[in-house]
């Protein structure tokens, strides 16, 4: 029985994505819920590792459970009793039966992140965690200015914390970048094929710097170009990144 799971969680209290030794991540959690239901682990395949302090509203992964009888052949059934099982900052939104060809991350054709931003001196507190706050002028022109030179298909070397990433294939497409201000509110929306390590939240972190006038766009495209990672990258914080949407 092979299932699909749709996932959402407020991260900020977890330690993100990926199991780790102290237990306190969304995988673990999950997995640990399964053990509750069957007794013994079962392996989660998430379809990307989301950092600690990031949002998912619609993560996707998904389990093999080999063969099952009865009752727990209704998905609804075990979306019940995972659930009940769960933290309330963690919830299993959707279990489906797929195909066992189905794979959450390798399966995956785009992904949608959205990073909030909120530019005032007061942070709402139902806020907290939950947007960058940022104070003074953000030229929003120059933001979409960005935006627009990040479309499309480019090596995004210059824009990942992973270490050796010399060695792998940095390219991705971004089919779309969209800045959107209401009020106090910016959102910026990527749409892509695949993301790397801190991919979104480097990017965020240099269109700001140019918004706010700290570099010149002229500097954002030489990094973007170079290929080659800066001495000392401004990356954005975490607790404004959600993870909104996969395509399959």
């Amino acid at each position: 029985m092979h299932l699909k799971l749709t996932i959402a969680y407020d991260g900020s209290h977890f330690a993100g994505w990926q199991s780790q030794s102290h237990g306190n991540t969304i995988q673990d959690a999950i997995e640990k819920a399964f053990v509750e239901i069957v007794g013994h682990r079962i392996i989660l395949h998430g379809a990307g590792r989301t950092d600690a302090g990031v949002h998912a509203l619609a993560q996707v992964a998904h389990v093999n459970l080999g063969d099952i009888t009865g009752k727990m052949t209704d998905p609804q059934r075990w979306l019940t009793a995972l659930n009940a099982s769960l933290p309330p900052t963690l919830r299993i939104l959707k279990i489906q039966r797929v195909s066992e060809k189905f794979h959450a991350r390798f399966s995956a054709k785009s992904k949608t992140y959205h990073y909030l931003i909120w530019n005032d001196t007061l942070l709402p507190p139902l806020l907290h965690q939950r947007a960058w706050q940022l104070h003074g002028h953000i030229d929003i022109a120059l933001l979409k200015k960005c935006a627009k030179a990040i479309t499309g298909t480019h090596d995004f070397r210059s824009f990942t914390a992973r270490s050796g990433a010399a060695r792998e294939n940095t390219t991705r497409t971004l089919h779309s970048v969209q800045i959107i201000r209401r009020g106090k509110k910016v959102r910026l929306t990527f749409n892509g094929n695949g993301f790397l390590y801190h991919m979104v939240r480097m990017l965020v972190g240099a269109m700001v710097r140019v918004a706010q006038g700290k570099m010149s766009h002229q500097e954002f495209l030489e990094r973007l170009y170079s290929k080659k990672r800066p001495k000392a990258p401004f990356t954005a914080p975490a607790s404004g990144l959600y993870l909104m949407k996969i395509t399959y």
